[in-house]
């Protein structure tokens, strides 16, 4: 089963500083149709003005995944990190039994895009951590490329799910294909762009859930496309 989840319907928060449509529930933009999709609890693109950002605010018992489109965020957490992650760079928080934690745009002069991604963890009580690590977009060129895993490892950021995301960066007309095994589910997260996923019409925004699907096809449309793939327990 193949399902649409067309950008123009996702929610949104619009503030003087924030722009933000959200994939699924979130903060005020309550759907129950859209709750998440397996252990996926949140995909929040939001777009930053210059300087501007989330001050000091708590989570626990979610690992957090912030994708950097455009731009740089600066980050503080309560754990004592602190750091820039830039464009083409991963970060996971894992929040366990509590973190704080505060996101601004690094920049006074050019706004912040990034994708952050709420999963749900295959339990509770974890000692918080963070991790962060870049992807040039070289690495991701012409194929899926593993960000985060179970295992994480040398190649991967490590996340407390049975889940596999990968990155993908296609040029026009370039596609791209990985086999989902049975009884997994696909999440095809459409970054910039625009193409097809599994013979359906995408573009930038869209988001494409696949359940009892073999394989997760992806073809980009004139002038390539970025996505983000997540293999799903």
């Amino acid at each position: 089963m193949i399902t649409l989840r067309p950008a123009a319907a996702r929610g949104r928060t619009d503030l003087s500083w924030l722009d933000s449509r959200h994939s699924f529930s979130f903060a005020e933009y309550r759907d129950p149709a859209h709750m998440g999709f397996r252990s996926l609890r949140v995909i929040n693109d939001d777009r930053i003005t210059p300087g501007a950002g989330f001050p000091t605010h708590p989570h626990r018992d979610m690992e957090i995944v912030t994708y950097v489109v455009d731009g740089a965020l600066e980050h503080a957490d309560s754990m004592g990190n602190g750091s820039v992650i830039r464009a083409g760079e991963v970060q996971r928080m894992t929040a366990g039994t509590g973190v704080t934690h505060s996101e601004f745009n690094h920049f006074r002069d050019a706004p912040a895009r990034f994708l952050q991604i709420w999963i749900l963890p295959d339990r509770q009580g974890i000692a918080p951590s963070y991790e962060q690590r870049a992807f040039p977009v070289e690495s991701r060129r012409g194929g899926w490329r593993l960000l985060a895993a179970r295992e994480g490892g040398a190649d991967a950021i490590m996340v407390h799910q049975d889940l596999r995301l990968y990155g993908a960066v296609l040029s026009d007309g370039e596609g791209v294909a990985r086999a989902i095994a049975p009884g997994r589910h696909g999440w095809v997260q459409v970054v910039t762009g625009a193409g097809v996923v599994n013979g359906v019409d995408v573009a930038e925004g869209d988001g494409v859930s696949l359940s009892d699907e073999a394989e997760a096809r992806v073809e980009a449309g004139p002038g390539g496309m970025e996505a983000l793939l997540f293999d799903l327990a």
